[in-house]
């Protein structure tokens, strides 16, 4: 990624809908990546930016110099969850990835109940929300089984070739 060529001109962090919510915006990211020094590359690594940002790609959409700092964040976030980095801020939002990760490796698709069993269970956030459920099952929105996509073998293979560290 050619973070040098980023002049701070700050249209990422303008368009950014997780801004807000974010300790680190867009731009200063892409700052500490051209800074790279340890202290950066530390604070980088324990931010909660990186698990925050929802990769909808504004912010590669928006770069006058055709960066890609969604891809930045998600090297990031690789780099944080691999060296036992992340935030304990984080932790239901890495839960949820897993599970996410780990209910698309088991059929091919997502399956929204599966996907909630498994975040549930990892995130110890057993009842935070229960009560929308029956709503979500009486309006069709929940279904407790889900199917395979044919080539469900296929996707597993993907995972499988993508390291030994994916999901089970």
């Amino acid at each position: 990624m050619a973070v040098e060529k980023c002049y701070q001109c700050g249209k990422c962090t303008a368009g950014c809908p997780m801004a807000a919510y974010m300790d680190l915006s867009t731009n200063q990211v892409m700052r500490l990546c051209q800074i790279g020094d340890a202290a950066a590359t530390e604070t980088l690594l324990k931010s909660s930016t990186i698990w925050l940002c929802a990769s909808c790609l504004t912010c590669t959409q928006r770069c006058p110099r055709e960066l890609d700092p969604a891809a930045v964040m998600d090297v990031l976030r690789e780099r944080s969850h691999r060296e036992g980095k992340a935030s304990p801020v984080v932790a239901k939002i890495l839960a949820f990835h897993k599970a996410f990760l780990a209910t698309v490796r088991r059929s091919g698709r997502m399956h929204e109940f599966d996907l909630v069993r498994r975040y549930k269970l990892t995130s110890f956030d057993l009842f935070s929300d229960m009560a929308l459920a029956p709503a979500m099952m009486l309006r069709g929105k929940l279904h407790l089984t889900g199917g395979r996509i044919r080539g469900h073998k296929e996707v597993e293979r993907i995972f499988d070739a993508c390291g030994k560290d994916g999901p089970k």
